[in-house]
Formats: C-alpha cells, sequence, structure tokens
C-alpha cells in the first residue's frame, strides 16, 4: 500500500459507491486512499441528467425520497442543500376503464384505506368496489411467510384493486409484477397488516391515520438534477475515480484483496486493503464468485427488469391546457405500452420558472415481461409517446425536442424470499474479512436506501481496517454527520 496509508476500492460507481467513498473519506481523512472503479464511460449509474430543449431533465430517477433524511443529508454535505427543491404538486391519476381518474387519497403503495375516495375516484367498476368492502368481513388471511404482493391483497379487496391500484404503483417503482414481488420487501407496513391485523382496509386505515401531518414534502430533487449528485460526492469523497476500468476478478491475498482489470489481453491488478462491491446483483454474483461462491449463488437469482425513458419538450401551446397533476400511473390490465407518465414541468416549478412556454413531459415504456416494446428503434418509442400525449392530453403539434434513454437490466425484483436471500448474501459476505457490498440490490431501489447501504458497508470496512479506533477523532466526525441517519 502506498506509504502508512491503508487503501479501500469501490467496484462499482453509481451512487451507492460513490457514498460509500464519502463514507470512507469522513471517517478516516487523509489515512486512508479510496478508488473508485467503474466500467462504464461516466459515473452515477442510474443518476444522469441532461438537456431537453435547453432544460436540464433528469433521463433516469427524478427524485427522492423526503421523510427519508439520508439522501437529502448526503446532497447537503456534498454541497448541494442549496439546491434542493420540492413538488408543485404530487396529485396524480391512474388512467383505469377509459379516462384519467384521480388517485384516491390515503392509499398506501395502492392500497385503499377511505372507500369514499375510492369510490368517488371512479377507478373501480361497481362490482370491484363492492370486493373490497367484503374484507371487512372475510375470515383472516392468515400469512406466517413472506408471499406475493398478489397473493394476499387479492384474498383480501380482489382483483380489481390488484390489477388497477397496487399494480401500477409496484410497476412505477420496480418496473415489476405483483404475481412474483415479495410483500415483505416491497410493501413492509402492509406485511406487518398480514401479519396482525384480519382487515387489511382497517390496517390501511390505521396506516394512513398514523402518517404525519407536518412532515412536509414527500419527494425532493435537485435544481439542476438528481443527475447533479454522483458527481458532487465524487468531488466532496476526494477518491480517485477511474472510469471505463472493468474489474473482472476479485482474489484473497495474505495482506488483503486483488482485483484483476482491464481487457483479457492487457489485464492490470489492483491490489487493496479492503473492498467494496457496488455492483448490480448480476456483476456482483460474478466478481464474488471464486471467494464467495454462496453469495454469488443468491445474486444471482436475483432478475432485474428493463425500461426507456423518454423525455418530450412542447410548446406550451401545443396543450388544449396545460395538466394540473404531477402526471399519471397505467395499469398493466389496460394494455398500453406508456406505463407512466409525469409532467415535470407541472410537478417541479423550477423547469416551468426557467421557461414557461414548455411543458416536458416524460413517458416510462417498459415493465417485467414486457421486454419486446423496447426492441423497437428510438423513433418508435418516440412516436408511441407522441400518441400518448395526443390521447391521452389532446397535444397536437410536434415537440420541440426529445430524449430516450434505454435502461436495460436496470431495476432489480424483490421477489418472495428477496430479504431472506440478503440475508445469506450478507452472512456470506461476513465471513470474508475486509469485503462488503452495497447497492440497490438489497434494502431498496431509491437514492436514500442506497446510501443507507452505503453508509453500512462502509462502517464494515471501517471496522476491519481500524479495530482500535486509531482514527478517532475523523470517526467521530463520520458519528456526527451521520447522527439520526
Amino acid at each position: 500500500m502506498e506509504g502508512n496509508r491503508r487503501h479501500v476500492v469501490v467496484v462499482g460507481g453509481g451512487i451507492a459507491g460513490l457514498a460509500a467513498a464519502w463514507y470512507l473519506r469522513q471517517a478516516a481523512g487523509e489515512a486512508l486512499r479510496v478508488t473508485v472503479l467503474e466500467a462504464a464511460p461516466r459515473i452515477g449509474g442510474k443518476l444522469h441528467v441532461s438537456e431537453v430543449a435547453g432544460l436540464p431533465v433528469d433521463a433516469g430517477a427524478e427524485a427522492m425520497l423526503a421523510r427519508r433524511p439520508e439522501g437529502k443529508e448526503l446532497a447537503r454535505l456534498a454541497g448541494l442543500g442549496g439546491e434542493l427543491v420540492y413538488p408543485g404538486t404530487t396529485q396524480a391519476a391512474i388512467y383505469s376503464r377509459g379516462g384519467l381518474r384521480p388517485m384516491p387519497k390515503g392509499q398506501v403503495m395502492g392500497v385503499p384505506s377511505d372507500l369514499g375516495a375510492l369510490a368517488r375516484s371512479g377507478i373501480l367498476s361497481p362490482a370491484g368496489l363492492a370486493r373490497v368492502t367484503m374484507d371487512q368481513i372475510l375470515p383472516a388471511t392468515m400469512v406466517s411467510t413472506d408471499v406475493s404482493v398478489a397473493a394476499y391483497v387479492r384474498a383480501r379487496m380482489g382483483g380489481e384493486v390488484l390489477d388497477r391500484l397496487v399494480e401500477p404503483m409496484l410497476g412505477g417503482v420496480y418496473a415489476g409484477r405483483a404475481e412474483t414481488l415479495s410483500l415483505q420487501a416491497t410493501m413492509p407496513q402492509i406485511a406487518t397488516v398480514a401479519r396482525t391485523e384480519r382487515s387489511l382496509l382497517a390496517g390501511a386505515r390505521d396506516i394512513a391515520a398514523e402518517a404525519p401531518k407536518d412532515a412536509g414534502p414527500v419527494f425532493t430533487t435537485l435544481r439542476g438534477g438528481m443527475g447533479t449528485l454522483p458527481a458532487a460526492v465524487a468531488a466532496a469523497s476526494g477518491a480517485e475515480i477511474r472510469t471505463g476500468v472493468t474489474a473482472r476478478e476479485l482474489h484473497r491475498t495474505e495482506t488483503g484483496w486483488r482485483l484483476v482489470t482491464g481487457p483479457v489481453p492487457r489485464p492490470e491488478t489492483v491490489e487493496a486493503d479492503a473492498v467494496i462491491v457496488a455492483l448490480p446483483a448480476t456483476p456482483a454474483g460474478r466478481l464474488l464468485a471464486a471467494e464467495v461462491p454462496k453469495a454469488a449463488a443468491e445474486l444471482s437469482r436475483i432478475a432485474y427488469a428493463s425500461m426507456a425513458v423518454v423525455t418530450l419538450a412542447y410548446p406550451r401551446a401545443a396543450f388544449p391546457s396545460v395538466p394540473e397533476r404531477s402526471g399519471y400511473l397505467v395499469p398493466p390490465v389496460e394494455g398500453r405500452p406508456v406505463k407512466a407518465a409525469t409532467f415535470s414541468s407541472v410537478k417541479w416549478p423550477h423547469l416551468a420558472e426557467a421557461d414557461p412556454n414548455l411543458v416536458v413531459l416524460r413517458c416510462s415504456i417498459g415493465r417485467l415481461g414486457d421486454e419486446h416494446e423496447l426492441q423497437r428503434d428510438d423513433g418508435e418509442l418516440v412516436a408511441l409517446a407522441m400518441a400518448e400525449a395526443a390521447e391521452m392530453l389532446g397535444v397536437r403539434g410536434l415537440p420541440r425536442d426529445s430524449r430516450v434513454t434505454r435502461w436495460g437490466g436496470s431495476l432489480p425484483q424483490y421477489d418472495v424470499g428477496h430479504l431472506d436471500r440478503v440475508a445469506r448474501i450478507r452472512a456470506a459476505v461476513a465471513g470474508q474479512r475486509g469485503l462488503a457490498v452495497c447497492g440497490a440490490a438489497y434494502d431498496g431501489v431509491g437514492v436514500p436506501a442506497c446510501v443507507s447501504t452505503a453508509r453500512a458497508a462502509a462502517a464494515r470496512v471501517l471496522d476491519h481496517l481500524d479495530p482500535a479506533r486509531e482514527w478517532q477523532a475523523t470517526t467521530s466526525s463520520l458519528t456526527k454527520v451521520t447522527e439520526g441517519l
């Protein structure tokens, strides 16, 4: 290693890997050298921003939860606190039974808690609404192990609630399917209801009632786009960032770890005292296969969904009236290629202020099992999004600008048994000194969840490298800046 400095290599330059590098530097200061290896030509993973009609619009994740503190705090500590902005509206709609209908108030990931609001929304048919009320008189549905979201919600409230409310919500977050997604991993509050309550409706009502009334906005973003966060975190970390470098092998040595990188004809080795693997499940499994085969086997079983985001920037005059909602979701049962649309310049007032004459629309296409939709070329995807805007919103004419961003194999699927699988992965990794994992494959796909896994991975590496707490002064600064997270 370089002098007396210990060396940590972080494999993966998405927000989890960059956050891990930042936490390591905060704890150890100059006592630690950190290198981030990223196979792609840029850092940031699914956080990426580029201009559309002159406006910075996110091509990937456009927001993070504001009520989980990890993401906001990282942004502030990376110097972007003054850039945090909040939605002008979060009122969304569901396309159901021939029209856009308001999302019923009080829903919990699509599970209704207010029968009156559900009835007024018109999302369900009269028969579907009547089936929901039966939840209050049906015998308890015994749930003692993890089950699919579909199995439990259908048993309690029927197929229409599942198809027209829960499915589009899960599709928006995971691009997945309720038939396979884990209730425990994707809807933990509802999973608690399933174990402890007879009525799902009553349980959802309790969850809605317990939600803090003055907690502030649910979501936040950055004025320049969420895609500005990775570069700021990378700069604040002081780490050496190497892009275009693929880690192909990982081997234990007498003193730490050796990574083999680069093309096969010209391999390069990188020595490290510790390694944090911040990769999606499939490449993480390949890297860990030689030294941690049990973890690799479990990682290989985590499926990923692909999707594309089509961004259109229209002149304001193209709309008969500017949308008032933040966007809408489309249930798979409707059979439409666009699964969700966000009116970005309505949801985020700073975009409207930057150019009041533009309306920016983001359309999401593709979910697990619908990969055929993504086999179309970019021009066809733009045409699909334009047809959606014309039919749903009455938009006329051509957009001023458009952008297609493809996210192949980007969203991990938390299938039934996911939490047990993650526990087995971590148990296997725990048997290897100086090794940790983090990222979206484990505890959540959002930015705060990824940052939380990064913090845990950094803490594990620090415990290995500094068991005597020789970096006590700087380690206390890590505790201070993350206190309460």
